[in-house]
């Protein structure tokens, strides 16, 4: 189904504006003026400022776990370690994508409110299972104990948010969309070669307990 433009417009305009403002920095006028809509059609479709927040909000997040999903399924065939690096690719390339919005929603997710309790009941629990399934599923035959393993995916999930949560560290560098994707390659590449080191420890545990 094609999504409404002027709705999608809208949406667009105020993920900027809570960015750069703030979320209660940032009035209904201001959105309307940035998205050239007059208020009367915002408080149409959304209701409120509230009511677009979360539109947005919820938009960002079907959308994402539907990426992570299609990848989950288009991978299903390959070896785990790859199914996960694929993943994480994904993630970051997605994250970047809509880089401002991703900054603003792991700015809010910071602070408890009921909003973001109801977002980790929802979408951060089905992010949490795809990534926890496979990364649990890449390191399935480690010598790690439990402990070691959560202590490990709690550190790949930092890896993926961390761009967000720092935004400043790589804002002078992020100007043009090429800057965008050297970072998504450069980024996304390291966190693969984490992985590959814990896969290399791993393929050696396996081998020396074989020998043993």
């Amino acid at each position: 189904m094609k999504k409404n433009e002027t709705k999608q417009k809208v949406m667009a305009a105020a993920c900027m504006l809570f960015y750069v403002k703030g979320y209660h920095g940032t009035s209904v006028r201001d959105i309307a003026k940035k998205a050239s809509v007059n208020v009367s059609l915002i408080n149409y479709y959304f209701a409120s400022k509230q009511g677009l927040l979360e539109s947005a909000v919820v938009n960002y997040y079907e959308d994402y776990i539907e990426q992570l999903e299609f990848v989950c399924e288009e991978t299903k065939n390959m070896l785990a370690v790859e199914r996960l690096k694929k993943l994480i690719e994904a993630i970051i390339q997605y994250k970047q994508n809509q880089h401002q919005f991703s900054c603003f929603i792991q700015r809010e997710l910071s602070i408890d409110s009921v909003f973001v309790r109801e977002m980790m009941v929802t979408y951060l629990a089905k992010e949490n299972h795809i990534i926890s399934s496979l990364f649990n599923a890449a390191l399935q035959h480690t010598s790690h104990s439990t402990i070691d393993k959560k202590f490990l995916l709690l550190q790949l999930k930092g890896q993926l948010i961390t761009p967000y949560m720092a935004p400043n560290e790589w804002r002078n560098e992020i100007t043009w969309d090429q800057s965008h994707d050297f970072f998504i390659k450069k980024y996304t590449l390291s966190i693969h070669r984490w992985i590959d080191y814990l896969a290399e420890i791993e393929y050696h545990q396996i081998n020396n307990d074989s020998n043993n």
